[in-house]
C-alpha cells in the first residue's frame, strides 16, 4: 500500500440506516431517455459506476453502509440495467456526459466518484471532462490504463458476437459453461476467480436489444487487439485530485499490473491490493472496501480545482518518472506510445 497525503477528520460523521425504500430502483428521464438509479442516505455525494454490463444492482449490498455518510448515487449507465438500451453512443465520453446530466437532474454539483471496470475509466474521463465537477477518484479495477484485457472479451468484439452470445444462453450450452467455470475454481486459476460473476453479466443479457447495447458497448473500448482508449497519457492531470486505486491481485480481466502504471502515473494516488481478489475486490471482501472508501473520503479534502492550475498542468504536459531501465517502466513507456492511437476525447 501507498498512501497519499491524509488529514484527520474535523468530525465524526453522523451515521444514519437506509431502508429498503431507498435502495429501490428510481428513474429520470434525460434527452428522452429513461435512466435507472438508485440513491440513498445523505451526506458528501459518492457516484458508484458500474462496470460493462453490469448495473447497479452489483453495489446493493455495500449501498446500506456507505449511505449511512453519504448520499450515495449508483446509476444503470445507459445500455445497461434498466436504463433504456436506445442504438446511440456507447462511448467513454458520452457516458461521462450522461453521469453529469443524471446529477445535474438531481441536482448535485460535484461528488466522489467511484469507478469499477468500464465504470473507473468512465470516472477518469468525467474527470478529465469535469474537473470543476470531481472531488475524488476512486478507480476499482479500472480499464483505460492499459492495453491488455481478457481474451474473451476481445473474442466478443469480433464479428459473429451476437450469435455467440445468444448461443450461451442455450440450456445445453449454459450447462457446459457451469461445468466449466467449476473446473476453473477447483484448479484455482485466476480466470476461475471472475468466472462465475462474469457468467452472471451474460444472464443480465436477456434479449437482443440488451445484447446489442452491450456489443457497442464493448467495441467502443476492446476490439481484437485489447482496449482501444486510454487515459494514461492525460493521468497527470489528477495532480492535486484524492485519487485511490484498488485492485485485486488475481484480477483475470483487467491485469493488476495496470493498477502499479496507473499509480506512477497519477501524482500523489494511493494504491490498496485486495489478495487473492480477482476484478470484483467489492465483492470478495466487501468491509474493507467500505472501510476504505469511508476512511478515504473522510480524511482527504475535495480537489481544488482551477482553470488556472488547470492551464499550468496542461502548458507543462506528462512528467517523466520512475527508472526507465525498469522493466515495469518500459511496459508502461510501451502503453504511452500505443496511447497515441487509442486516447479517448
Amino acid at each position: 500500500m501507498v498512501d497519499a497525503p491524509r488529514r484527520r477528520p474535523e468530525r465524526t460523521a453522523r451515521l444514519r440506516s437506509v431502508g429498503e425504500a431507498e435502495l429501490r430502483l428510481r428513474h429520470r428521464v434525460v434527452h428522452g431517455y429513461r435512466r435507472a438509479f438508485r440513491m440513498a442516505g445523505q451526506g458528501p455525494p459518492l457516484v458508484l459506476i458500474h462496470g460493462i454490463g453490469d448495473s447497479s444492482a452489483t453495489w446493493a449490498e455495500l449501498i446500506p453502509d456507505l449511505a449511512r455518510t453519504h448520499t450515495v448515487i449508483a446509476p444503470d449507465l445507459l445500455g445497461h440495467g434498466a436504463s433504456d438500451k436506445p442504438r446511440a453512443d456507447y462511448s467513454v465520453a458520452a457516458y461521462a456526459n450522461g453521469v453529469r446530466d443524471l446529477l445535474t437532474t438531481l441536482g448535485i454539483e460535484s461528488a466522489t466518484l467511484v469507478g469499477h471496470s468500464l465504470g473507473g475509466g468512465v470516472a477518469m474521463q468525467f474527470a478529465y471532462q469535469f474537473p470543476e465537477r470531481t472531488e475524488r477518484l476512486i478507480l476499482v479495477s479500472a480499464g483505460g490504463v492499459g492495453r491488455e484485457v481478457n481474451p474473451v472479451l476481445r473474442l466478443v468484439s469480433l464479428p459473429g458476437a451476437h450469435l455467440m452470445l445468444s448461443t450461451l444462453r442455450l440450456p445445453g450450452m449454459r450447462l457446459q459453461v457451469g461445468l466449466a467455470v467449476r473446473l476453473m475454481k477447483l484448479l484455482d486459476t485466476d480466470l476461475g476467480q471472475d468466472a462465475p460473476e462474469l457468467l452472471t453479466l451474460v444472464d443480465a443479457l436477456p434479449d437482443e436489444t440488451s445484447r446489442n447495447a452491450f456489443i457497442r458497448t464493448l467495441r467502443a473500448v476492446v476490439d481484437w487487439r485489447g482496449q482501444v482508449v486510454t487515459m494514461l497519457d492525460r493521468c497527470y492531470l489528477t495532480e492535486g485530485m484524492p485519487t485511490m486505486l484498488l485492485w485485486g491481485d488475481r484480477d483475470s480481466v483487467v491485469p493488476v499490473r495496470h493498477a502499479f502504471g496507473a499509480h506512477e502515473a497519477m501524482p500523489g494516488s494511493r494504491l490498496e491490493i485486495f489478495e487473492g481478489a480477482g476484478h470484483f475486490p467489492f465483492h470478495n471482501d466487501p468491509a474493507r472496501f467500505v472501510s476504505l472508501v469511508e476512511e478515504f473520503t473522510a480524511t482527504t479534502d475535495p480537489a481544488d480545482w482551477s482553470r488556472e492550475h488547470w492551464r499550468d498542468l496542461l502548458c507543462e504536459g506528462r512528467p517523466v518518472v520512475g527508472r526507465p531501465d525498469s522493466a515495469h517502466n518500459r511496459a508502461r513507456d510501451r502503453d504511452l506510445r500505443e496511447a497515441s492511437e487509442r486516447s479517448a476525447t
